[in-house]
């Protein structure tokens, strides 16, 4: 694989609709471990008293868009997506920039605040492609196994 662009790309193919829920379950279960060890460290260093505060919260949303991004940026996959074998990447193939990931990100976010719309859009989209990747030109993709 040369720098900045992945190998294989003539064996994937658009991910479909079932296989991004169950990377994002299971990216889910991971982003729940990260909140629940920031907020032991939050009320360890609040003695012992929980901390509700806004600045606990973006904590949380900068924390949970660290794990994404440099998930995304590195390999092109978090651990869900590991599981279901995808891949995030470029139309030709190569890592997404920081500004792709920042905008995956928060219309991710808009899309399950409508009710999950943006992703549902999969089912419609003739490249299967989600808000998140229209707004951040890159599309999800399915490796073949191994």
């Amino acid at each position: 694989m040369q720098r900045g662009r992945f190998s294989d790309l003539d064996r994937t193919w658009p991910a479909g609709l079932g296989r991004r829920l169950g990377a994002m379950l299971y990216d889910t279960l991971v982003v729940i471990a990260l909140w629940m060890v920031l907020g032991f460290v939050a009320v360890a260093l609040n003695g012992g008293e929980a901390n509700e505060t806004p600045l606990f919260h973006s904590v949380l949303l900068v924390a949970t868009f660290a794990f994404f991004a440099f998930s995304w940026m590195r390999g092109g996959m978090t651990l869900g997506m590991q599981a279901w074998r995808l891949r995030i990447q470029t139309p030709e193939g190569a890592r997404i920039s920081l500004t792709q990931a920042l905008l995956r990100f928060f219309v991710g976010l808009a899309s399950w605040v409508a009710l999950g719309l943006g992703y549902w859009w999969v089912l419609f989209d003739g490249e299967k492609r989600s808000w998140s990747d229209i707004a951040s030109g890159s599309r999800v993709v399915v490796l073949p196994k191994k």
